[in-house]
């Protein structure tokens, strides 16, 4: 996306964000020591040039992806449109628009780019225009324009595809994982048959050394990314391709032959259905995302309450104040036993007593009516 990425990095801009976000003085008089007297030398036999560094993160270090993150938030907060929404990952970002219509959705792209020029402009960055792409994804089922123009750098047009790989997760024109799903199978079934010359039906890797390469390698191969594309596994053309990847592997793990049916080999080799633990990842993700925002939405309101120190109050009791019921308790100790008991009176009347003996355990309970 960038020519050099965290190699970049604006000093000027990544100080004068640390002065706009109030940071620390000491935090910020460090970070600028940081940036102060850096030099880069290179040897080369005899040879040694040295020359002065003034911009860049260094990556590996324990600051530089911080560093990287504090320059890479005002791309984040620009004032974008309402029907746009900005994306990143380190230094990976996607503009989504969302718009009535081809046009629209062209116009209102064309907007955010030159948004994004100017960000890279002030910033001293500048945008590598091959790695763009500009995607149109609709469900729509007429036909109409499937072509948008969107220009980056002015008058850079960004190229169209078909399809977007972000983050691992292939993204198709009609949002319906296809071709995610085919490339997943295609490099599980490729792990799978280079396994296949170490796990033959009389010889090779035992069952539980294959039943943790299938844990541990394909499954979350296949599970990767579940809660997005989990809908997709409702076409029975996509549950198909991940039951038959599934199902050899699991003929590798059973030992079996190859016409042994799918049903045969889950209860063989013990594991479940791939469109099963599909919706096991799916539901898992949602459960533990609902269970984040209910806390963080405990926590807010937490915050915003009085500390109960502050609207605790002490107040004493009067004690010349006489009161109805009065109780004495007694714990005496002889050479056999220890003894306790205690006794109630209500407007100076006895009313129960009770003596215990700990030696027998027997207890006597007498009550007196008023």
């Amino acid at each position: 996306m960038y020519r050099g990425a965290f190699d970049v990095a604006w000093w000027p801009n990544i100080l004068y964000t640390l002065k706009t976000f109030n940071f620390p003085k000491n935090l910020y008089t460090l970070t600028r020591s940081y940036f102060t007297d850096r030099t880069a030398t290179l040897h080369t036999n005899s040879i040694q040039i040295e020359r002065d560094i003034t911009k860049g993160c260094p990556q590996g270090s324990c600051c530089g992806p911080g560093y990287w993150n504090i320059q890479f938030n005002s791309l984040l907060n620009l004032n974008y449109g309402k029907r746009t929404k900005a994306i990143a990952f380190a230094d990976d970002l996607i503009i989504a628009v969302r718009a009535g219509n081809v046009q629209e959705a062209e116009n209102f792209a064309n907007i955010e780019m030159n948004k994004i020029t100017n960000w890279a402009r002030e910033n001293k960055i500048t945008f590598n225009e091959q790695k763009f792409n500009v995607m149109l994804a609709t469900r729509r089922k007429r036909e109409e324009i499937t072509e948008v123009n969107v220009y980056l750098n002015s008058n850079k047009q960004l190229q169209q595809a078909k399809n977007i790989k972000y983050l691992g997760i292939t993204t198709d024109t009609k949002l319906n994982f296809r071709e995610h799903i085919i490339s997943t199978t295609n490099k599980c079934t490729q792990l799978i048959n280079t396994l296949a010359k170490s796990a033959k039906l009389n010889w090779g890797l035992k069952q539980e050394a294959l039943n943790t390469i299938h844990k541990g390698a394909i499954l979350p191969l296949l599970l990767y990314g579940a809660p997005v594309w989990v809908r997709a596994m409702e076409k029975n053309c996509n549950r198909t391709l991940y039951s038959r990847v599934q199902g050899v592997m699991n003929i590798k793990i059973a030992k079996a032959y190859c016409t042994t049916s799918n049903d045969a080999l889950y209860i063989l080799t013990g594991n479940a259905p791939v469109e099963l633990k599909t919706e096991e990842a799916a539901n898992l993700y949602r459960i533990t995302k609902d269970r984040q925002n209910h806390l963080m939405a405990h926590e807010t309101e937490h915050q915003d309450s009085t500390h109960p120190a502050d609207t605790a109050r002490i107040t004493e009791q009067n004690e010349t104040r006489e009161h109805t019921i009065h109780i004495y308790t007694e714990g005496s100790k002889t050479e056999e036993a220890v003894g306790s008991g205690f006794a109630i009176y209500i407007q100076n009347k006895l009313t129960h007593q009770t003596n215990t003996n700990s030696t027998t355990g027997a207890q006597t309970i007498k009550q007196s009516r008023q």
